[in-house]
């Protein structure tokens, strides 16, 4: 856009919008029913600046508690030690989270506590507990009721973090109660407290929790209890809410408080959704005049970035800091949050406002140590008069395809607006090592003294971000399907027509993969698919000790060609013998199935769903739910080659931990009839009777019976009913 361009259009949006500006700033944006759900008062608030604090603030709440508890996020973690700055509890119950939630409901027998997490994708498998639902409820008489969220539509994710105690007390924003969120304000390069179970070390992080109490925290609850009964669950009775202390070791820093509670919500799949958090956005940024602050760990939503820059154009004077993470925290976040931030960078650079924007990244150093501070926050302050903390990103998912909550303060006197202010200046001084009166005297001046503290090289500082695009084409596909704006719903992805090339190429795997199959049967290459053949040839590494890994590798490869896995297996145990054969065999198939299973879910899960469509969502709820057993009906009773129901398998939306389970029980019992019964098989085969007929239905239906119990345990597991 060119100077003259830039000028003129300033000068249209200016006129055009001044008296808006200015209807907005003489009035609230908290509009129940668009911009908020509910608008009411907070007798009283605090924010709590990182975990430590959080933690410690909320840990003398729940000692407190005596009725009712709700825990909504998007994690939780047994091992999460619940402490405050000093790293130890000194109330006499453990300091982990779930042995602490165990203790506190023995201490008072009335008391209950329901949890409500994210029912997580397979991607996030690695980052959370293992059967966290009996972590927090064993012995507890039901009186700790834990549920994994598994209602919402196919990519969206249960994102509110949320803690209601009795009804009368509230935590709202951006943390979650698990693992290597710990930290202080200090945000030390090195912390001897920042381990994770394992003892492990993470990276400074920092992120932000505010407490309110009164008819913000009773609102609060009947939010929670709606989350709770959409997860279909049923609620507990409700006693009265009772007045719970106010945690003594948190002062209280603002009194009656405006407050607006804005939601994103899905409603199903017809894609009705509440979307107070895009709303209220959008309204506060058309409010700005002087100064907007963000933390944010996602800036990704360029709807939100165009407002931001069109009011900069609107008001000369607007100037935005934008705190954010150097880089994100996994490979997935990178090859999906990535590209968005450079685009959502790049619209300022458009509208010639880039000046007036800074995004910078938190830096802390300790002698020769230097790391980069997590920002995990969502917080927003609006001319020291708005001042939001909460779960939403400023991505899109946020905006519409996850379940969040925000909390909206607005100052309604003077005290609110330098409480709004004093909130605002002490992130800034924290960040940069300096006390919140530096930050208030150099106001008019706040870009130079962040570029002096740079400059200065000291323990703290802020550094800008810079704007990188990945031109990866797997990045440009994760995308979109990591941060989308609504639910990826199966049925409206369905509706939409595929390319001719992308039908070709789909059709061309699936051919290439029955062919190579048949080939191994009816072609000259069926010569090399011979037991005998592949027995001598592993027979020669069979006395070494490399020769069970080899024999796994060979079944690795043998998946990625299609070669004919029972031919393997009873290689493998004429090779090796029958123990170490049934073994060896036992785990090549397994690695085999799961690097097929990985290869499908990365190439074809998206648009095998759009292939199916309808179907896929009746498979989805029919089928994936009971993996366990479909996957071991398929493999005793092959209905296709090894390697395709593979690939299949991780196209679909199949949990990998049904696949594998199923596997293994499905494959177990050929595998050791050919390791170890292999001689008495054939001979059983040869001389068939009825009563060899019944043994074998008896040892069928046995082995079913293990499998339906297996699924049964899987879900009890999962936390599913």
């Amino acid at each position: 856009m060119e100077p003259l361009e830039r000028s003129e259009r300033s000068e249209r949006l200016d006129a055009n919008a001044n008296c808006e500006v200015h209807l907005l700033q003489s009035s609230s944006t908290l509009i129940p029913g668009d911009t908020v759900w509910r608008r009411c008062k907070a007798r009283r608030v605090a924010v709590l600046n990182d975990a430590a604090a959080y933690f410690s603030a909320l840990r003398d709440a729940l000692l407190e508690a005596r009725d009712l508890v709700y825990i909504i996020g998007w994690d939780i973690h047994s091992e999460t030690r619940l402490v405050g700055a000093s790293g130890q509890a000194d109330d006499g119950l453990p300091e982990r989270l779930g042995p602490f939630l165990r203790a506190l409901v023995q201490r008072r027998p009335a008391l209950r506590i329901n949890i409500l997490v994210w029912d997580f994708v397979s991607f996030y498998a690695a980052e959370r507990e293992w059967n966290s639902a009996a972590k927090f409820t064993a012995a507890t008489d039901g009186r700790i009721r834990f549920h994994l969220d598994s209602t919402l539509p196919f990519g969206s994710a249960q994102h509110q973090k949320i803690v209601c105690v009795d009804g009368s007390l509230a935590f709202v924003g951006g943390l979650d109660l698990t693992i290597r969120r710990w930290d202080t304000s200090d945000h030390r390069a090195k912390h001897a407290s920042r381990c994770d179970p394992q003892g492990k070390p993470y990276l400074p992080f920092h992120d932000v929790q505010c407490m309110v109490d009164e008819d913000a925290a009773a609102w609060l609850f009947d939010l929670a209890e709606q989350r709770w009964r959409a997860a279909g669950q049923q609620p507990d009775d409700r006693h009265a809410p009772k007045g719970i202390r106010w945690p003594a070791n948190v002062p209280v820093e603002a009194e009656h408080l405006p407050v607006g509670i804005a939601r994103t919500e899905v409603i199903g799949p017809a894609g009705l959704g509440i979307n107070e958090v895009e709303r209220s956005l959008i309204a506060a940024i058309r409010s700005a005049t002087s100064f907007v602050y963000i933390e944010n760990q996602f800036t990704s939503a360029i709807k939100i970035a165009r407002e931001l820059a069109e009011q900069m154009l609107r008001v000369p004077s607007l100037r935005i800091l934008v705190v954010a993470p150097k880089l994100h925290s996994s490979w997935l976040e990178s090859q999906a949050m990535q590209n968005g931030r450079g685009a959502f960078i790049d619209c300022f650079s458009v509208a010639g406002v880039a000046d007036r924007i800074r995004f910078v990244y938190p830096v802390s150093s300790s002698g020769d140590t230097e790391a980069a501070v997590m920002v995990h926050s969502k917080l927003m302050v609006v001319d020291d008069r708005i001042l939001r903390i909460g779960s939403a990103n400023l991505n899109n998912r946020s905006m519409g395809a996850d379940s969040e909550c925000d909390l909206i303060f607005e100052s309604a006197s003077d005290q609110h607006r330098e409480f709004i202010a004093s909130v605002r200046r002490r992130l800034i001084a924290h960040f940069c090592g300096l006390d919140e009166q530096a930050v208030a005297q150099n106001e008019d001046r706040l870009f130079a003294l962040l570029d002096d503290v740079s400059r200065a090289d000291g323990a703290k500082t802020l550094r800008n971000v810079e704007s990188s695009v990945l031109t990866s084409t797997l990045a440009t596909m994760v995308q979109p399907v990591a941060d989308p704006e609504r639910p990826l719903h199966l049925e409206r992805a369905a509706s939409r027509m595929w390319s001719t090339k992308t039908i070709i190429g789909i059709v061309s795997i699936a051919v290439a993969l029955f062919g190579l199959a048949m080939a191994w049967s009816y072609t000259s290459l069926s010569g090399f698919a011979d037991a005998g053949h592949i027995s001598t040839f592993l027979s020669a590494y069979a006395q070494s000790i490399w020769g069970p890994p080899f024999a796994i590798a060979v079944f690795v490869v043998g998946g990625l060609v299609v070669f004919p896995v029972l031919v393997l297996i009873a290689a493998t145990a004429a090779a090796l013998g029958p123990w170490l054969g049934f073994v060896t065999a036992m785990t090549g198939v397994l690695l085999s199935a799961f690097v097929l299973f990985a290869i499908g879910r990365a190439l074809g899960r998206e648009r095998l769903q759009r292939l199916l469509g309808r179907r896929a969502a009746r498979i989805q709820e029919r089928v994936v739910g009971k993996g366990i057993l479909a996957v071991v009906v398929i493999r005793m009773i092959p209905v296709a080659p090894f390697s395709v129901v593979n690939v299949v398998a991780g196209a679909s939306t199949l949990p990998l931990r049904d696949f594998l389970v199923g596997t293994l029980l499905g494959m177990t019992p050929g595998i050791l009839a050919m390791a170890v019964l292999g001689a008495q098989i054939a001979d059983l085969a040869r001389n068939a009777s009825w009563a060899n007929i019944l043994l074998l239905a008896l040892a069928f239906l046995s082995w079913v019976a293990i499998c339906a119990g297996a699924q049964f345990v899987a879900t009890w597991l999962a936390g599913r009913r």
